[in-house]
């Protein structure tokens, strides 16, 4: 292997992608104590933002009352205002960004496919599949189960039809996720039309176009463990996920099990994503632009780029949620709508200035 398709890192001794331009970039820990403070003094800030009036001093105090600390508490409306109402929300809000952005960026990464996001697989479809089935019955309830269940579904669906002639490769999971995700909202389409009457439109609309209006401390929950626990793996298998950058001979001559890495990594993204899926509905665009507008600040090699993806898409996605439940309050828009939005004028961008052969 040459030293024009090889970079070694000295300080580890790993393999990482070859980075363009020789840019000196700013250490990982300083990129992730800034990101951390960016991201309390967002959700501190967000949850002030409303129809009533709090300051970032009460939303500590409530918070501090609710973990055991002794300050001085705040009146009984706003303590419920943000521990019940908009706290869950943001925190929700965060970890699905988060999520969706870790996601992203190891689809993109597994696939070498820089237009590859989270719903890559026909999960997104599979999920709205299982939430509006449930919608249209009247058992809201059992929305988070249904969707990820319809995503998990969707993902079986994509692996077999995939495997249909014994090879399993990126593209043809790539296209039969794409057969699996036109089959499912064929299926959404139907089930809405047959059975969807009175308010139950608004309802399944909001929820297709992703929304978080309805979240609480369950949310944060799923949502959150889902982020701790998958993506804590996938950052901890940063160094396989860069040596995917060279293709799979490579891959496989640096010692990696290549099926066995790539199908287990896209388990634990559709895990992931199913999660996310199940307590936000479909929000797009978060994990296609935000891995590639942050690569730019860490550089290709993905134990600098999956952290300081994760905080980046809390930040956006929280930010996100806020204008949409805000700019036209009392009305709120679907936060699907504010990401994409944002996120095909910056996506544009990106494209146009492009990032190396990968747009090529």
């Amino acid at each position: 292997m040459t030293a024009t398709t090889t970079t070694t890192t000295r300080d580890t001794g790993s393999t990482a992608p070859p980075s363009h331009g020789g840019r000196r970039r700013a250490p990982l820990p300083v990129l992730l104590l800034v990101g951390l403070g960016v991201l309390v003094a967002t959700v501190l800030v967000t949850v002030t933002i409303g129809p009533a009036d709090l300051a970032v001093g009460e939303v500590a105090r409530s918070i501090a009352t609710h973990v055991g600390l002794d300050v001085v508490p705040v009146s009984p409306l706003h303590d419920a205002i943000v521990w019940d109402l908009r706290l869950p929300r943001v925190l929700t809000a965060a970890a699905v960004g988060a999520g969706l952005a870790l996601a992203g960026a190891v689809m993109q990464s597994l696939t070498r496919n820089p237009l590859a996001d989270p719903y890559l697989l026909g999960l997104s479809s599979g999920a709205s599949l299982g939430a509006v089935a449930v919608l249209v019955v009247g058992v809201a309830v059992l929305l988070p189960v249904a969707a990820f269940a319809g995503a998990m579904a969707a993902l079986v669906a994509t692996l077999a039809l995939a495997r249909s002639n014994g090879t399993l490769t990126p593209g043809r999971a790539v296209l039969a996720g794409l057969a699996v995700s036109q089959l499912a909202a064929a299926g959404t389409s139907f089930v809405i039309f047959w059975t969807a009457t009175g308010d139950s439109y608004r309802e399944i609309l909001s929820w297709l176009l992703g929304s978080l209006a309805g979240a609480t401390w369950a949310s944060v929950a799923i949502a959150g463990i889902a982020v701790l626990v998958v993506g804590s793996v996938v950052v901890l298998a940063g160094q396989r996920l860069d040596a995917f950058a060279f293709g799979d001979t490579a891959a496989a001559a640096l010692g990696i099990d290549v099926d066995r890495t790539r199908w287990a990594l896209m388990t634990l993204v559709a895990l992931l994503t199913g999660a996310m899926v199940a307590v936000s509905g479909a929000i797009g665009f978060v994990g296609l632009v935000l891995p590639h507008a942050v690569g730019a600040l860490t550089g290709p090699a993905h134990r600098r780029l999956l952290p300081v993806a994760a905080l980046a898409g809390a930040v956006f996605l929280v930010w996100a949620d806020t204008l949409a439940r805000t700019v036209f309050d009392p009305r709120e828009l679907p936060v699907g709508i504010v990401t994409a939005l944002i996120g095909v004028p910056v996506f544009a961008v990106l494209l146009r200035r492009g990032r190396g052969s990968a747009w090529t």
